[in-house]
C-alpha cells in the first residue's frame, strides 16, 4: 500500500453508509451565549476562515462554577451540528449532563471538503495558526470565553479523520488542550507514512517533526489511543505507531532528548470483560520518574471501524464498551500544568 492509498484510507469512514451532510447556511442567527443548559449552534470567524459548531451546555452550568470542555471532532461524512450525528454516535451529551462538562462539536464546511473529512493529511492543516488548527483553536477559545469554562481542563478527541486532527491539535496547541484522544486515528504527519515500508519514516522520525512544531510550548501531553482490532479502514498497526510516536514526543518534551525518560513499553496491562459487551485490553505507559500514565492504549476486541457505544447511527457498535465514559475518566483527572 503506498502513500496515496494510505491517504484515501485515513480520509474514509465507512463510505458505504449513507449519512446526511449539512449544507452550510449562507446566513443564520447565532445565539448569544446562554447560561442555561441546552444545545446552541454558533459560528467562529477568524483569519483562516469560519467554522460552525454546536455547544452542549449541561445543567451544572447553572451553578456558575467553571466547567471542563470536551471538543469532539467527527469523521468523514459526518457533522457536528444540524443532524449532528457525532453527538448521536458518541453519547457525550448524556455523560456531560451527568458529570458536568461542556461538549463542543465543530463541523467541516462542505465547501472545504464535500465528503466532510478534515484536512489533517495536508501539511497546510498541520501547523499552529494556519488552516483548520487555527479554526479549532478559535472555536475552543470562543467557547471558553462564552461560557466561562475552565481553561486548564480543555480536552480534544476525534474519530478517524477527526482523530488525526485531534492529534495535530495536541501538537500544535499543547498549551490549549490538556489531553488528546484518538479513536481509529494516526500520528502527526501521517501523510508521510509509507505502508510498503513501515520504517519510512519511523514513528520516532514523525515525532521529531511534531516536537519541532510544538516549539517552546513543548510538553508531555497525556494521550488516549483507542483502536478496534478488526478495523480494516484504519489498521491497528497505525495505533501501535501512534503509541510509539507519542512516547517519543513526550520523551523529547521532558528534556529535549530521546533518552528513555518515556518509552513505548507498557507498564501495566489489564483486560476488561463485561457480560454482553466486547472485551478490551488497556495498556498504561508511565514516565520513568513515575506518576500518572502519559499514554493509555485501549484495544477493543472484535471492533471494526466504528465507535463503541452506547449511541445511535450506523457507525456505532452498541456491543462495545462505553467509550464516552472511558474518555471522560481519562480526561477527568488531568489538566494543563
Amino acid at each position: 500500500m503506498n502513500r496515496r492509498v494510505l491517504t484515501a484510507s485515513l480520509a474514509s469512514i465507512a463510505t458505504a453508509i449513507a449519512l446526511a451532510i449539512p449544507i452550510t447556511p449562507a446566513t443564520a442567527a447565532v445565539p448569544a451565549a446562554a447560561p442555561t443548559a441546552g444545545d446552541f449552534t454558533k459560528l467562529y470567524v477568524g483569519p483562516e476562515g469560519g467554522m460552525w459548531y454546536q455547544v452542549h451546555v449541561p445543567p451544572a452550568q447553572a451553578a456558575g462554577k467553571p466547567l471542563p470542555v470536551v471538543v469532539s471532532l467527527h469523521g468523514c461524512t459526518m457533522s457536528g451540528y444540524g443532524l449532528n450525528n457525532m453527538r448521536d454516535l458518541t453519547n457525550f451529551n448524556a455523560v456531560a449532563d451527568e458529570k458536568g462538562f461542556i461538549v463542543v462539536y465543530p463541523t467541516q464546511d462542505v465547501f472545504r471538503d464535500i465528503t466532510g473529512c478534515w484536512g489533517g493529511l495536508k501539511p497546510e492543516h498541520q501547523r499552529r495558526g494556519h488552516g483548520e488548527p487555527e479554526m479549532f483553536a478559535g472555536v475552543t477559545k470562543q467557547v471558553i470565553a462564552d461560557y466561562n469554562a475552565d481553561p486548564k481542563r480543555v480536552h480534544i478527541n476525534g474519530a478517524s479523520s477527526g482523530a488525526g486532527s485531534a492529534v495535530i491539535m495536541g501538537v500544535a496547541y499543547p498549551d490549549l488542550f490538556a489531553t488528546v484522544t484518538s479513536v481509529a486515528g494516526a500520528e502527526y504527519a501521517a501523510n508521510e507514512i509509507n505502508l510498503d515500508d513501515l520504517t519510512d519514516p519511523s514513528p520516532v522520525d514523525t515525532a521529531k517533526r511534531a516536537w519541532a512544531q510544538m516549539g517552546k510550548r513543548a510538553r508531555p501531553v497525556p494521550t488516549l489511543v483507542v483502536q478496534g482490532d478488526q478495523d480494516t479502514v484504519v489498521r491497528p498497526l497505525l495505533a501501535d505507531r501512534l503509541v510509539t510516536h507519542w512516547a517519543a514526543i513526550d520523551d523529547l518534551a521532558m528534556n529535549n532528548a530521546l533518552d528513555g525518560q518515556m518509552d513505548d513499553i507498557a507498564d501495566k496491562t489489564v483486560t476488561v470483560t463485561t457480560p454482553g459487551k466486547k472485551s478490551f485490553t488497556q495498556k498504561s505507559y508511565v514516565p520513568r520518574a513515575g506518576g500518572p500514565s502519559l499514554i493509555e492504549y485501549v484495544t477493543v476486541h472484535g471492533l471494526e471501524h466504528k465507535w463503541p457505544g452506547p449511541g445511535t447511527g450506523a457507525l456505532v457498535d452498541n456491543d462495545g464498551p462505553d467509550l464516552a465514559r472511558i474518555i471522560w475518566d481519562f480526561n477527568a483527572t488531568r489538566s494543563l500544568p
